[in-house]
């Protein structure tokens, strides 16, 4: 359960940090885009259940990711469909928490066990370039176009593979490099280290397991905007709230 000196700890970090990375279902959007695909093909309620299983920690990642996309079976043509035709809202304050971190020199990462092909859009609405992604790919038959399973070699495809990209970042920034991980999930919170803080985000939804485990839980982005605002006004001025066309 965070405690005032973890809080306090979190605080220092995520203003002190040369990277911040966000989880992107039900932390930077509103809803598991996954679970959208699979309303969208049909598959809700089957889907649904895995999600809920893999976010609370009682199944093993990879194994939940590929029973739900065993049982969607998402085709390209399908994949294309549902990014051309849904829009995806991203979650209240996100925009201009990036855009101050963004301000500030902050490095920001989107590392999420989501589809790269939905995420894309997110981030250049939120003006992230498409190589600060960390995301799985989704492996399609070259001729009709039949799903054919994901690249299991992205480290987001299991548990602690988010860990793993923190580490790379590490590297990549050295190792005094203070990093920061914000998510709602159990795959999250494992990030922990190497991550030198693990930020909670319940906006969406509470999970008992990351709001007991996180350093820092917060419900609202806005107690991160004023705590890096400092009291002195911050990025200002019309934000994206809705992502089209993922």
């Amino acid at each position: 359960m965070p405690t005032e000196t973890s809080i306090e700890l979190a605080k220092q970090a995520i203003q002190s940090a040369k990277v911040v990375c966000f989880d992107v279902d039900s932390t930077v959007l509103t809803s598991e885009a996954i679970d959208d695909l699979a309303s969208y093909l049909g598959k809700a309620e089957e889907v649904s259940r895995l999600t809920k299983l893999a976010m609370e920690g009682g199944m093993p990642y990879q194994e939940a990711l590929h029973l739900r996309l065993e049982a969607m079976q998402p085709s390209l043509q399908q994949l294309r469909a549902f990014c051309e035709g849904e829009t995806l809202k991203l979650s209240p304050g996100i925009a201009e928490l990036v855009a101050l971190l963004h301000a500030r020199g902050t490095h920001v990462w989107l590392v999420s066990g989501g589809f790269r092909a939905v995420i894309e859009p997110v981030a250049e609405a939120l003006e992230i370039p498409k190589a600060r992604i960390y995301a799985n790919r989704l492996l399609f038959d070259e001729e009709s176009g039949a799903y054919k399973g994901f690249d299991r070699e992205e480290p987001t495809s299991r548990d602690g593979g988010k860990a793993e990209v923190v580490g790379r970042l590490k590297q990549q920034h050295g190792s005094e490099s203070v990093i920061v991980m914000v998510g709602d999930g159990a795959t999250d919170l494992q990030a922990r280290p190497p991550a030198d803080a693990f930020i909670g985000y319940g906006g969406v939804v509470v999970r008992e397991k990351v709001a007991q485990g996180a350093d820092w839980f917060v419900r609202d982005f806005q107690e991160v905007i004023q705590l890096l605002k400092g009291g002195s006004g911050g990025v200002c001025g019309v934000q994206p709230q809705l992502v089209g066309g993922c």
